[in-house]
């Protein structure tokens, strides 16, 4: 056992030097060389873990990645297949409309039965972001299953109610399960004996390009002003009354909000003079919007669906070098706001009071460059290989265990 553990210790530290574009499955031949990943976000919507992840994992493993339904097929069901990495594929299953749940189970079981027809489960690692894909995926066994636990779905506007139910036979199922920050590891660490916390990481160069962009897009509203600016999703979580009173306090500061409006009705948005909807933008647009803003804003309400958020935009408005105003998102607060890196407010006038603050502002050397030192060891590729490395010794674990046995 101490042979083995010392063994175990050496590979690690050589896995953590090895670049990811090596192909790992070289090193460890009983890894599974495919991937197939059960998403309930679509590959195009918003750029955020998933694709950061399996980008990177597609540089050594094949990666299929399988949206939720859309419903549009006109007769016979079918997928749809869109290469977007050189070995990874998004696959979109269209079925008819206006079928109920029990019939759309029947069809996606049909339809993942035809495509895994002639695959060999034990060449394939099942990665879950929905645990409502076991509904027709339940059947398989793949060689390792992960549950990649980024959110708490459940809390979720519209969550299916069967979602819980489903999570937990997940959870037992699962070889490893990550979740996309400290506060929802917690939550879950007493549910699986072998769980990771990975909160929200970055590429710091993709964003560091708005310290030195110094004009506008064109969409942008070009103003002395004061700008303040969020870009995500605007959704539940998003509060509409803290934006709203911030904007009829101060008509001169302009707010800007880039991102897609979903499951609220738009029409509920406050439509102030100062306040810019101006959609969504791609990842590699938002540099440019975040360059000229003074103030960016993290304005998510307290409630059961941002109880274990870990926001993604947090570090890379930091890495943008902009002061960031949050409300008290757990995973925000520790530790951007420990750190004296983040604002937290809770109220229109806490948020006036900390970008007034900020506005006064002439130098934030100190600032940078205590930003740089902790984001230093923040990086997606640093959070790939530390997966990869505890998919290996989960792996590796697993062969030793059955072999004692």
């Amino acid at each position: 056992m101490l042979l083995y553990l010392i063994q175990t210790i050496h590979e690690m530290e050589l896995l953590s030097n090895v670049k990811l574009d090596k192909p790992i499955k070289n090193l460890y031949q009983n890894v599974p060389k495919n991937i197939i990943c059960f998403s309930h976000l679509r590959w195009d919507f918003v750029f955020q873990r998933p694709q950061h992840l399996l980008t990177r994992f597609s540089k050594t493993f094949n990666i299929f990645f399988i949206e939720e339904p859309i419903f549009d097929a006109t007769g016979q069901e079918y997928y749809s297949y869109t290469q977007k990495e050189e070995n990874l594929l998004v696959v979109v299953p269209h079925i008819m409309s206006g079928l109920n749940l029990a019939q759309i189970t029947a069809i996606q079981k049909s339809m993942f039965d035809q495509f895994m027809e002639n695959k060999d489960s034990s060449d394939y690692c099942f990665w879950y972001y929905t645990p409502m894909a076991l509904e027709f995926s339940r059947k398989y066994t793949p060689d390792l299953i992960v549950y990649d636990c980024m959110d708490e779905l459940s809390a979720f506007k519209f969550a299916p109610e069967e979602l819980k139910t489903l999570e937990k036979e997940l959870l037992k199922k699962a070889d490893i399960v990550f979740t996309g920050g400290h506060s929802l590891y917690e939550a879950k660490k007493n549910q699986h004996a072998n769980i990771y916390p990975f909160p929200s990481s970055i590429e710091k160069e993709h964003f560091a390009k708005a310290r030195k962009i110094k004009t506008s897009p064109p969409d942008q509203i070009v103003t002395e002003k004061p700008k303040l600016g969020f870009y995500g999703v605007i959704d539940e979580r998003f509060d509409i009354e803290l934006i709203r009173g911030i904007a009829n306090a101060r008509p001169d500061w302009q707010i800007i909000l880039i991102g897609p409006v979903v499951k609220i009705d738009p029409a509920t948005l406050p439509v102030n003079s100062n306040i810019h909807y101006i959609g969504s933008k791609n990842y590699q647009e938002l540099p440019a919007y975040l360059s000229t803003w003074d103030i960016a804003l993290i304005p998510f309400l307290l409630n059961e669906s941002t109880r274990f958020i870990s926001p993604t935009k947090t570090p890379e408005y930091l890495a943008a070098g902009i002061p960031v105003v949050s409300t008290p998102i757990r995973d925000v607060i520790n530790p951007y706001g420990k750190n004296r890196l983040v604002h937290i407010g809770v109220t229109a006038q806490d948020f006036i009071s900390a970008t007034e603050k900020e506005l006064k502002t002439l130098k934030r050397d100190k600032w940078l460059l205590n930003v740089d030192a902790f984001l230093s060891n923040n990086s997606w590729d640093k959070t790939c290989k530390a997966m990869l490395m505890l998919i290996m010794e989960t792996i590796k674990n697993r062969s030793f265990t059955s072999i004692a046995q």
